[in-house]
Order: C-alpha cells, then sequence, then structure tokens
C-alpha cells in the first residue's frame, strides 16, 4: 500500500488526514489498515511508539462506526492519562468532518462526574485507562456489552503498571464476537498469557523493532564514573546550546534529583514523575509540548502519552533493565525526517548491555568523549559570536540610545570593546569551566576496590618527584581512588599533576602526588570538607621519591591523633548541649 487513498477509508477521513500531512502509511499502518477493514479478526502488532500505530487501528474504527447508533463500538485501553487525552486528541482530528461522531477520554486524577454526562450523551469511541473505565463499568455508567472492537494499546505497560485483574475485568464484560487488536512494544509471558485467554486464533505483524526513525537516530555512549553521570547532562546541554530532549532515569527519587539540580544549577529544565499531582504533569507536559521547557527529566511511565516530533536529544541517565525500552527511549528523537541524538551514559560494567542492545536492535553506538571544558567553551563562544552576527537590529527602537551609549564606550578601541562584549556574556562559562577535569574512563579506568594502589606510567615515575600524603577520609567514607583523584585535581583547580600510589584504608587514605604541586595542594585543600568531615593532610615522612613508605610512620600517627582530639570535641561538644 503506497498511500491512503488505496485504503478505501471514508473520504472525509482521507481529507481530514490530508490536512494534517498524512501521505505515505508507516508499516505498521500499511498492515494493519488493510486488515480491519476487510477482516474481523483478532490482531496482535508489535510496535514501537512512534510508528504510527494510533493512527492503524484508529482510522479503521472511525471509517467503521456507525454514526446513527450513540452507544460505545469501540473501546481503547491504554495506560496512562496522558496517552489516553493523546489518542482522543488524534482521533477528533482524524474525524472532524464527519458528523455526529463523538470521541470520550476518560481518565482517574479527574471529576468523574463531567465523563460521566458526557456518556450519557453518547460516545461511539471510548478510550480510557483501565482503573477509570472499571470504576465507570461498575457503576453502570459505561455499557461495553455490545462493542464490535477492543484495542489494547502499549499492552505491556499496562501489565507492567499492575492492571492485569482490570483488563481482566473489563474484557469479561464484552461480548464474545467482538475483535480484539492488542499493540505491545514488546510480547512478555505476560501478554502471551492475556492473548491466549481473550484473543481467538489472532493474526500477528510486526512494525521493525526499531522506531521508523531510528535510521535518523545518532546512538552514542559516554563512559565515566557513575558519581559523574549528572556531570555528563550539563556538558552535554552545554554544548548544546538549542537542546530540546528527555533525560530518562529509572526511579522517580533519581528523576526529582536529577531535575532539582538542573533547576538549581539556572537550566531550563522540569520533572515528570508519579509523585506529581494531575494539574502538575499536565502543566509540565504543556509547557514541554510548546518548548516553555528545553530539558525534561522524566522516568518511562510518566513520559508515556508525551507525544513529541521533534526532540533532538534523549538521555539515558542509566540503562533500562529492558533492552526493548532503550528502543523505546530512543525512538523518541529522530522524527518527522529529523535528526536526533540517543545518549548512553554507562560504566564499564554495562558494556554487555550495550553489546546486547547492538545485537538485538541491529544499531550500533558509538563511543565518545564527554565534551572538555575548552570544548564548551569554544561552542558557546562561536554560538554567541554567529547569534550576535545575524541578529536583526531595529534602528528605530534602539536609535535614541546610540548617541549616549557611543560615547560611553569611546574611550574603548575595537579589540577592547569586543572583549568587554564577551566576557559581558561568556564569563560564567569561563569561570566554571576554566580548570574542569577530563571526566572520561576507558574500559581500563583508574579506580577500584577498596586499598587497591593506583598506578602511574614507569615514565612518568622515573621522571617524577613524588610528595607523600596522609589524609583523614578512607572507604568507611565512601572515598574510592576516583573519587580522592577527583578531590585531588579539585583542590589544586587543575588535573595537570601526576599522581603517584594510591592507597585507601578504612578510615584514611594514602597517595602520592609530584612533589611540585606540593604547596598549592595543601593550600587548596585548607578548609576543605569532604561528606561534611573536615579535611586534614599530613606529609608522608618518607623518602618522597615514590618509593616504598615505612609503615606506622608519623603522618598516619598525626592524622589518626588529629580524629581522635576532634571526636573527643565534638563528644564534649554533644554532653554540653544535653
Amino acid at each position: 500500500m503506497d498511500n491512503f487513498k488505496q485504503t478505501r477509508l471514508h473520504p472525509d477521513i482521507l481529507k481530514a488526514i490530508t490536512e494534517m500531512g498524512f501521505e505515505t502509511p508507516t508499516p505498521i499502518q500499511a498492515k494493519t489498515i488493510p486488515h480491519l477493514m476487510a477482516s474481523a479478526h483478532d490482531l496482535i502488532a508489535t510496535a514501537q511508539t512512534g510508528t504510527g500505530k494510533t493512527a492503524a487501528f484508529g482510522l479503521p474504527s472511525i471509517h467503521l462506526t456507525d454514526v446513527e447508533d450513540r452507544s460505545t463500538q469501540s473501546l481503547v485501553l491504554c495506560p496512562t492519562r496522558e496517552l489516553c487525552m493523546q489518542i482522543a486528541k488524534d482521533l477528533t482530528q482524524f474525524s472532524k468532518y464527519i458528523k455526529g461522531m463523538n470521541i470520550l477520554a476518560v481518565y482517574g486524577g479527574a471529576s468523574i462526574q463531567p465523563q460521566i454526562k458526557q456518556l450519557k450523551k453518547g460516545a461511539q469511541i471510548v478510550i480510557g485507562t483501565p482503573g477509570r473505565t472499571k470504576d465507570l463499568i461498575k457503576r453502570n455508567r459505561l455499557d461495553i456489552s455490545h462493542v464490535a472492537r477492543v484495542v489494547l494499546d502499549e499492552a505491556d505497560e499496562m501489565l507492567t503498571m499492575g492492571f492485569k485483574e482490570d483488563l481482566e475485568m473489563i474484557l469479561s464484560q464484552t461480548p464474545q464476537d467482538k475483535q480484539t487488536l492488542l499493540f505491545s512494544a514488546t510480547m512478555s509471558k505476560r501478554v502471551v498469557d492475556i492473548t491466549k485467554s481473550y484473543m481467538i486464533n489472532p493474526e500477528e505483524i510486526a512494525a521493525a523493532r526499531m522506531n521508523i526513525a531510528a535510521e535518523n537516530v545518532q546512538h552514542i555512549y559516554y563512559m565515566v564514573n557513575a558519581k559523574d553521570r549528572y556531570e555528563v547532562v550539563k556538558r552535554v546541554a552545554d554544548i548544546n546550546p538549542d537542546i530540546y530532549g528527555i533525560v530518562f532515569c529509572r526511579t522517580r527519587r533519581e528523576t526529582k534529583e536529577v531535575a532539582n539540580k538542573l533547576m538549581h544549577d539556572g537550566y531550563n529544565a522540569d520533572t515528570l514523575h508519579g509523585d506529581l499531582s494531575q494539574v502538575q504533569r499536565d502543566e509540565v507536559m504543556e509547557r514541554f509540548r510548546k518548548r516553555q521547557l528545553q530539558i525534561l527529566v522524566a522516568t518511562d511511565v510518566a513520559a508515556r502519552g508525551l507525544d513529541v516530533d521533534d526532540l533532538s536529544h534523549v538521555i539515558n541517565y542509566n540503562l533500562p533493565d529492558d533492552d526493548e525500552i532503550y528502543i523505546h527511549r530512543s525512538g523518541r528523537t529522530g522524527r518527522a525526517g529529523k535528526r536526533g541524538v540517543s545518549i548512553v551514559i554507562v560504566h564499564t560494567r554495562e558494556m554487555r548491555k550495550i553489546r546486547e542492545i547492538e545485537k538485538k536492535s541491529s544499531i550500533k553506538f558509538n563511543q565518545e568523549l564527554v565534551p572538555t571544558g575548552l570544548d564548551i567553551c569554544k561552542k558557546r563562544l562561536y554560538t554567541l559570536i554567529d547569534k550576535v552576527e545575524h541578529v536583526e537590529v531595529d534602528e528605530k527602537q534602539i536609535g535614541q540610545f546610540l548617541p549616549d551609549i557611543y560615547k560611553k564606550l569611546e574611550y574603548l578601541d575595537r579589540e577592547e570593546l569586543i572583549k568587554h562584549f564577551v566576557s559581558t556574556e561568556f564569563n560564567r562559562y569561563l569561570s566554571y569551566y576554566k580548570n574542569a577535569r577530563d571526566i572520561n574512563i576507558s574500559g581500563k579506568e583508574r579506580g577500584g576496590k577498596k586499598g587497591k594502589r593506583e598506578k602511574v606510567s614507569r615514565a612518568d615515575r622515573r621522571n617524577t618527584s613524588f610528595a607523600g600524603f596522609y589524609i583523614n577520609i578512607g572507604f568507611q567514607q565512601k572515598v574510592n581512588p576516583g573519587r580522592l583523584i577527583g578531590l585531588i585535581n579539585e583542590s589544586l583547580r587543575s588535573g595537570d599533576a601526576v599522581i603517584g600510589n594510591i592507597e585507601v584504608m578504612k578510615t584514611f587514605s594514602f597517595f602520592e602526588i609530584d612533589h611540585e604541586w606540593e604547596s598549592k595542594l595543601l593550600e587548596g585543600i585548607q578548609g576543605k570538607k569532604f561528606n561534611g568531615i573536615p579535611l586534614l593532610i599530613e606529609r608522608d615522612k618518607g623518602n618522597g621519591k615514590g618509593g616504598s613508605r615505612r609503615k606506622g610512620n608519623s603522618g598516619r600517627k598525626k592524622v589518626g591523633r588529629a580524629r581522635a582530639r576532634r571526636n573527643r570535641n565534638e563528644g564534649g561538644r554533644r554532653r554540653r548541649r544535653r
């Protein structure tokens, strides 16, 4: 089927979808629409979000509706309020030239009375969430005893969300001879069980496992330590000034934490998760659809029903447990012929999952390096210059102010004026990324288990004279070699120092550093805290050449004595407060 005219859909439907820009059917539409137009057999369709499945079942359902009959003829069940509303909106647009067609969305989180009122007037097609649909049936407000077809959309997600009993109750109220259409991104055992119990010899069709727009999606991954994942999100946002994307997190808690950090750091972001009220959810989703938000942080379930075609980025803060969900996520970008980027933030132990996704989905991930501070500063600077170069100047509006401006800036020559202008707009990035560390790691990254020594290259060790230090934090304070290196670089405001052996013990750590950085380290670490613990650092009294150090040396003892003194003082203060 090359075009929609071949579907034999009602002319008023064709007129509506032509105005909406529908031209060539997607694979799932090309397979589903002819089946529904010609057959009453049950159907199982495997399809991802963005493949056009709403039109695949919606267009034939509208065509087959008897508008003279006010009873409910088609019932569509879906997992979330947002998806319910989106499907109803789409079907209303498809049928806008068909007089007498009533389409109603019923869902929880909103007053039930207006929905009951609409049902009294009659609705030939009802789209509902399982909970509200069940409630309306129990109240005898929704009669589905004569429906001709039932559509289970996102069946896998409805079962994951615990709607199995609701679905069974609803389906038990429908006629035996109805047509059942099941659409699912995955065919889990629970979905298969539903098909065996409630479908009769169903035909099976499948769109491509990947979203149809996947050919426009670039799949990349950044490999960093887990503690640096948020920094990756910030750098991706900073190097892409026009970013419009979703950051997917696994849990509600993580979603809230990431979103709160982004908003606190001045990014145009907000969150979408299950703890929000429906009014809050609707407000956030509407702002995001209107591009009043650049970054939305969400869980997979919360993002269901958010149908946006022009996302530039999808960022996987962590990989989902199910490989299919990654395809689901990445399919939200690269739509409508546009290019998109799907980013995964991983650590070394997750490479196996990357390879599994590649194998199952026939996609290829490219590893890229997280942008450095210099990369970001360059990109933002050139973006700023391009913006200035192409800005539209309204002489009438600013003309009255120009004489005073010229006079105020006349002492600056051309070069100085440019420097002042750029610095005004750009100092925030220069300041933040001035000494930004490289957070990339490889498959053999530095860092490791408790007490493991870190090694530098033999050449570095031969050419470097080291100073050794003890510091009063260890793995009991959740320190590992990577975090200790980060603390050292942060104190130095540089990542250029050569660091030698590192040994993390229970309550303290030892490390070596190029002796040329010794004074700067002592100065930079003074007054610092780590997880609320004031840092105490002592110079090792060993040979300072990077060789072996004396055990039980004075440095370790001094750190231990200082810690004991601090504990005694804190204990005394607590007793006095009592």
